[in-house]
């Protein structure tokens, strides 16, 4: 059952101690590819050295709407003079983690959508697919995916919409992102929508070290968890692990542009 974790933040401190000893682990259970996603100007290029110096490491480049406030004029430019400079590279896989986040009262959303857009529109200038997070925002996310018409889509991470919601994103050429949220029992909501997922429209993603499964609960999330996090979604969209699995990579696959 090989797998690829779509949605990673291995480069935060967390993993510091024993970064290495997760990502062998991660080869013994054919964890064979992990995104490793930006977040904000000053861990660009940390990101960016991981993917460098671990083969199993890709990179998408960004800036998250939660450090909002943390986010100057220039870092949209030095994102854009990065992203030009690194066209091409194998080893970078998309924009992100870009999107809008409604459930932080206190972040403007004015400013959000700008950041937001600006980066959608370094997505088309180069290429790259988006990998978006969505908190309480659908509405706009859509509207504005829409409007811009992305040629390479992308995913939205930890997808937790309605049924219409998804529908909408499928209809955008995006993949729903599926993650350790989704395996705890009192997500009932979650686990009627789930069912109903074509499997061509989902990938597994864990969000390491965050939102950790049920399985591992009160526990630092990690790549490693993403075989169980694939049983428990089987069970709940009524297939296999091996066929979640494969059609995961498949789905991975054919947003990175990966063969």
């Amino acid at each position: 059952m090989r797998l690829i974790d779509t949605h990673t933040h291995l480069d935060f401190d967390d993993f510091d101690a024993d970064r290495d000893a997760v990502l062998s682990h991660c080869r013994q259970l054919q964890v064979d590819r992990i995104v490793v996603l930006g977040v904000y100007q000053r861990n660009l290029q940390r990101v960016w050295d991981l993917a460098l110096n671990e083969p199993s490491i890709y990179a998408a480049l960004g800036l998250h709407p939660i450090y909002l406030n943390e986010h100057r004029p220039e870092h949209l430019h030095e994102l854009r003079e990065r992203l030009a400079e690194l066209a091409g590279h194998p080893k970078l896989c998309a924009v992100g983690e870009i999107g809008l986040d409604y459930y932080v009262e206190s972040l403007d959303r004015d400013r959000q959508k700008t950041v937001f857009e600006q980066q959608l529109q370094m997505a088309a200038d180069f290429n790259l697919p988006a990998l978006l997070h969505v908190r309480r925002s659908h509405a706009d996310t859509i509207a504005t995916l829409k409007r811009f018409k992305l040629k390479r889509a992308g995913i939205v991470h930890a997808f937790a919409g309605s049924r219409e919601e998804a529908k909408e994103y499928i209809k955008l050429g995006f993949k729903l992102g599926l993650g350790g949220a989704a395996t705890w029992p009192q997500a009932l909501r979650m686990h009627r929508v789930i069912a109903d997922l074509p499997l061509d429209s989902v990938v597994l993603e864990t969000d390491s070290p965050d939102m950790a499964p049920a399985m591992y609960p009160g526990q630092r999330n990690s790549p490693a968890h993403l075989p169980d996090i694939c049983v428990a979604l089987a069970g709940l969209m009524n297939t296999t692990p091996d066929t979640l699995a494969n059609a995961s990579t498949e789905n991975a696959c054919q947003v990175f542009g990966w063969a």
